[in-house]
């Protein structure tokens, strides 16, 4: 399928597509974050990046992206040709037909260009997980994940069989109303269980190497062995989330990603909050333990100049074998994360010319 495969615009190996995490740094808003994502779409979609996707967090202050298909909508209304989709939705969250419907409003919104990305994690911790799902079985949602995601396709296509339960619910909009397109639907992981499912079901497969690098390679192999052809795919199609930041020198990059760096490890130690400045990165007194989580988090991000990050990301294609890279890049401010994709855009020589709101 068209919106699935893509095309590789201008030199890149592969299609090239945007991660949007809506990051908030320090003395900035919500409201700057979410304006800067409408400029990046933008910029994506004039220089030919395949697709831009936006992701579910919750109770992160410096992620302002915990309502998807909000967001997604709003940037449908700003944007033209690129497709759009959330990577992901974290299904057991939600009620099935509750995503089902959010879904089919965006494709009639935006018909032919959404991907309905789907991931089984809470996006976030135990106890608001707990709040968001009204329980605390927060384990028995995802091993339900396979029978949420069967529910969720039956809504989508409206072809529950007779007798069921649900064969008399419909999801609106969608098909009940006539010929529509359905989005296709990615299943997203950072372990094997996701890439099986995938290969058995003969979907497209998402995988989250800028937070899980080291299980990227036996995911990817896991997806391809496993795979089935379906109505979907003839052959498996595998896209990788990579951090990658492009700066004017090696020095200016270093400073944006560092950035990133401490905030995920203020994340992990439990103390969420915004991007931090450079300024404010470069003056903290790490501790040796910290200093190692950094280092190793810093060596999964493709960051330099911008035939720095071409280099890095060939190799990390050619490594991988991934059919389309997709790249977010987390810093404090949204000029340098602007800034960065227009310098990738032109390492690849892709099409177009650079956009400002």
């Amino acid at each position: 399928m068209d919106e699935i495969r893509g095309t590789a615009a201008g030199t890149a190996p592969v299609p090239l597509s945007v991660l949007d995490l809506v990051t908030v740094g320090s003395g900035r808003t919500a409201a700057e974050a979410l304006r800067t994502s409408v400029d990046i779409a933008r910029l994506a979609e004039a220089r030919g990046f395949h697709r831009h996707w936006v992701a579910e967090h919750h109770s992160m202050p410096g992620v302002a992206s915990s309502s998807p298909a909000v967001i997604l909508a709003h940037l449908a209304a700003h944007t033209e040709r690129i497709r759009l989709g959330s990577g992901g939705v974290m299904l057991p969250n939600h009620a099935p037909l509750v995503i089902a419907e959010q879904f089919g409003t965006l494709e009639a919104l935006a018909p032919g260009r959404i991907d309905l990305g789907l991931g089984r994690a809470p996006g976030t911790d135990g106890g608001t997980a707990a709040a968001l799902r009204r329980s605390e079985r927060l384990a028995e949602g995802a091993d339900d994940f396979p029978q949420q995601l069967a529910e969720l396709t039956r809504f989508l296509d409206d072809d529950f069989p007779d007798g069921h339960r649900y064969a008399r619910i419909h999801a609106v909009p969608g098909p009940v109303q006539g010929p529509t397109h359905r989005p296709p639907i990615w299943l997203l992981g950072s372990s094997g269980f996701s890439a099986r499912l995938a290969g058995v079901l003969g979907l497209p497969f998402a995988f989250a190497h800028h937070f899980s690098a080291q299980n990227t390679v036996p995911a990817l192999d896991l997806y391809r062995e496993s795979f089935r052809p379906s109505a979907v795919l003839d052959a498996p199609y595998a896209l990788i989330g990579v951090s990658a930041l492009a700066a004017d020198d090696e020095k200016a990059a270093r400073r944006q990603v560092l950035t990133g760096a401490l905030s995920m490890l203020r994340l992990r130690s439990g103390r969420p909050g915004l991007i931090p400045t450079p300024q404010e990165a470069e003056a903290y007194a790490f501790s040796a333990p910290e200093r190692q989580f950094v280092d190793g988090w810093l060596s999964n991000i493709v960051h330099g100049t911008a035939d720095e990050v071409r280099t890095g990301l060939d190799d990390l294609r050619k490594r991988t074998g991934a059919d389309e890279l997709m790249l977010t890049a987390n810093a404090h401010s949204g000029e340098a994360r602007l800034r960065s994709y227009e310098l990738i855009a032109d390492a690849y020589e892709l099409p177009g010319g650079v956009v400002r709101s």
